[in-house]
């Protein structure tokens, strides 16, 4: 797509003042100016259908009328406090009424943070050290959290592995690591460890793969019985499988869940909920100062994120909100699949009818090495040629919105045909 002298000259100075030139957060060198429904447009003026959404908070689409009227509003009389605010409180009881696990909630800012929280509020509760957690499964950027989330080298079972520089070899000894959807393993390694474990933490879909028949209840069965705190990070699924999240989906209650994105309805805040026997680990009234774990952030539970995350909230009540992204989701799922198979590539749609993607993989996809086994160059070859064809998601992920159209889908599908065309010409000349 054509760049302006104005993109242009952004994405110069980008390069001189941000290590390699980006946020971190995605590579390509594009610059967003403004995003409406489904939809952004870069400086350049580029239109895009949107499938990156921020990384999924916008899961109502972008600008909103309601919660732009709301954060308007609040924006008038205060952006943060540091004390309680009438919107924070309020998103607490919805966020207790809408999940199942919920009883009390803490607010932070980020997804890691809520991850790192859940995790230590565990270890604190049940007084042991070390955490499990499943390869492949994405729980910020902590450092317990960057454990076997994409591990380089695959080592053996329970074995983590480090997935950047800077952490201390120390962690290593204190996470623990399963295979996804590995019944017998999980459910094997969780007896043995069960006098070290503070708790055990897994995202109930990772990242593309949803969880096979009859584990998560494993899973949460064995947790039960020895009494091991069991955490669902829903910083993703939250309010987006379901209202209650993907524990209502499928009706798996954990001890814990941490939330993030479409809580805060585009601004940051996300959260730590379960159990009020756990979370009274953060009341120093209840436990005493021994017990009592310390947790202060600057902007948790902003009045703006918190009114931007209620109004998202009331919007996902409405009626049919749910079913119009699934539906969406489904019909750009049957038909890129079916493409995809008219075309004889070697890859398929991995994934659920709200988050999903193409993975150049074939055969079974149901833990992180099979998924592995994806051309991780043809994915970037794909991507380019969807992005240059109006299309804008990341390398790993398409993030469906209740706000795409008729029209969102009939460009997707005209991008992704493209693609699909390019990747069979790149091939015959290979």
């Amino acid at each position: 797509m054509p760049i302006s002298a104005r993109e242009q000259e952004l994405v110069d100075i980008a390069r001189q003042v941000l290590p390699g030139g980006t946020f971190g957060n995605v590579p390509m060198e594009i610059v967003i100016a403004e995003g409406r429904a489904g939809r952004v447009w870069d400086v350049s003026g580029n239109e895009y259908v949107d499938y990156l959404l921020g990384s999924g908070p916008m899961f109502i689409g972008h600008c909103h009328p309601d919660v732009t009227a709301a954060v308007e509003t609040q924006v008038r009389k205060g952006t943060t406090f540091f004390t309680n605010n009438e919107h924070g409180i309020l998103l607490a009881q919805e966020i207790v009424r809408a999940v199942p696990c919920a009883e009390q909630v803490r607010f932070c800012s980020s997804g890691t943070e809520a991850d790192a929280y859940a995790m230590r509020l565990v270890r604190a509760y049940r007084g042991r050290e070390k955490i499990l957690k499943f390869e492949g499964g994405y729980h910020g950027m902590s450092d317990w959290g960057l454990m076997s989330l994409a591990p380089k080298r695959l080592a053996n079972f329970p074995q983590a592995v480090p997935d950047t520089p800077g952490i201390p070899r120390s962690v290593q000894n204190e996470v623990l690591v399963a295979p996804f959807n590995d019944t017998d393993a999980a459910v094997r390694m969780i007896r043995e460890y069960a006098d070290e474990l503070g708790g055990v933490i897994i995202e109930p879909f990772q990242r593309l793969i949803a969880p096979l028949p009859g584990f998560l209840a494993a899973v949460r069965a064995v947790t039960a019985e020895l009494g091991i705190p069991l955490i669902f990070d829903e910083v993703v699924t939250g309010f987006r499988f379901a209202y209650g999240g993907a524990q209502e989906l499928y009706g798996i209650t954990p001890d814990l869940c941490t939330m993030g994105k479409i809580i805060g309805g585009g601004f940051p805040l996300s959260a730590v909920t379960g159990k009020a026997e756990i979370m009274a680990m953060f009341d120093r009234g209840k436990v005493g100062d021994d017990k009592f774990m310390t947790q202060i952030g600057t902007l948790s539970g902003n009045p703006v994120a918190a009114v931007a995350g209620l109004a998202s909230l009331a919007v996902l009540r409405e009626p049919g909100q749910y079913e119009r992204a699934y539906a969406t989701g489904q019909t750009l799922i049957d038909t890129i699949g079916e493409m995809l198979r008219r075309a004889g590539l070697p890859a398929q749609v991995l994934g659920h009818p709200v988050m999903f993607d193409v993975v150049f993989a074939e055969g079974s996809l149901n833990d992180y090495r099979s998924v592995m086994r994806g051309d991780a160059a043809a994915v970037r070859r794909f991507n380019q040629t969807i992005r240059e064809n109006g299309v804008l998601k990341s390398d790993g992920k398409t993030y469906i919105s209740t706000a795409h159209t008729e029209a969102d889908i009939k460009v997707t599908l005209d991008a992704f045909a493209t693609a699909i065309d390019a990747e069979l010409s790149w091939r015959k000349a290979a």
